[in-house]
């Protein structure tokens, strides 16, 4: 898949930074993305927009909405919508932040920084809680089945939605549970990762994307994230619409069935937001689905 964002399906990113911001002047947003598309290299960001940008902007982009709000038992999800996402890749932090400056710098006119957050790789893709993360990834032509948008319209073919959570880890109650009631919590051993005939409420159950009809099947991209003594983990899924999310989200917080996922017995989303990743075309991203002013 040439057209797609190339860091959606790079199969390893060492350090990055999650860049959010708000629109304040839509009347300069046609002018600050031509800027954003002119400086941005797309092996080393991805870049997503906004259900009320594209709205701002007077497109719709069929499939794209805000992510839904939810409680239950207990549990909730939020739902923190902005109208730009910027993940930047690298291996140098000091890199990456430079980076960073040039793009607020550029977007400024019509774009406000939210939040910045910076992640990184730990002892080979696990999470801070040191279970592995992301083992049913789908591989190969799989994954770009799952990740990336096939269409006939032009701009719309490559391009993929994502759905973004920053996730807030209880190390404390993690601390004070034992190996096997995290692993119970998980439904894998930590010790070598192996699946179990865990309890039916166990993280692997809950969200096995092959159990759902259709099947949920998304590309996880997810990273630790530290916050001074506080820390967890930057969900990223990326896929061709927002269902297998969906699916998977409303059965974790016992939508379905009653039965919450584990999970939440020691961490929990505190933000939550959609987004929708244009192609690349010529090197430089593809922002025609947004009308003619945007043709490369």
């Amino acid at each position: 898949m040439t057209n797609a964002q190339s860091g959606i399906l790079a199969e390893e990113t060492k350090l990055a930074r999650y860049l959010s911001f708000s629109l304040i002047n839509a009347s300069a947003a046609h002018d600050a993305l031509i800027a954003l598309r002119s400086i941005v290299d797309p092996q080393r960001a991805v870049i997503g927009l906004g259900k009320a940008l594209t709205d701002a902007l007077g497109c719709d982009i069929p499939g794209h909405r805000t992510m839904p709000a939810h409680s239950n038992s207990g549990i909730d999800v939020p739902s923190t919508p902005d109208a730009l996402w910027v993940w930047l890749r690298g291996n140098d932090r000091g890199e990456i932040y430079h980076r960073s400056r040039t793009i607020e710098i550029a977007l400024s006119p019509a774009f406000d920084m939210v939040s910045a957050v910076d992640s990184f790789q730990f002892d080979e893709n696990r999470d801070l809680s040191g279970y592995e993360d992301g083992t049913e990834n789908p591989e190969g032509e799989d994954a770009v089945n799952a990740a990336i948008l096939r269409s006939d319209t032009s701009g719309l073919d490559g391009s993929s939605f994502v759905a973004v959570q920053q996730w807030l880890h209880d190390f404390e109650a993690l601390d004070a549970m034992s190996t096997e009631s995290k692993d119970d919590a998980i439904g894998r051993h930590i010790a070598d990762n192996e699946e179990y005939d865990a309890p039916a409420s166990a993280h692997v159950k809950r969200s096995a994307q092959e159990d759902f009809d259709p099947e949920a099947f998304m590309l996880r991209r997810s990273m630790p994230w530290v916050d001074g003594m506080s820390g967890g983990l930057m969900f990223v899924a990326f896929g061709h619409s927002f269902d297998a999310f969906e699916a998977i989200m409303n059965r974790m917080i016992g939508l379905d069935d009653g039965i919450a996922d584990a999970l939440f017995k020691f961490t929990r989303p505190l933000t939550g937001a959609y987004y929708w990743c244009p192609p690349i075309k010529d090197g430089k991203l593809d922002l025609g689905a947004l009308g003619s002013a945007f043709a490369n």
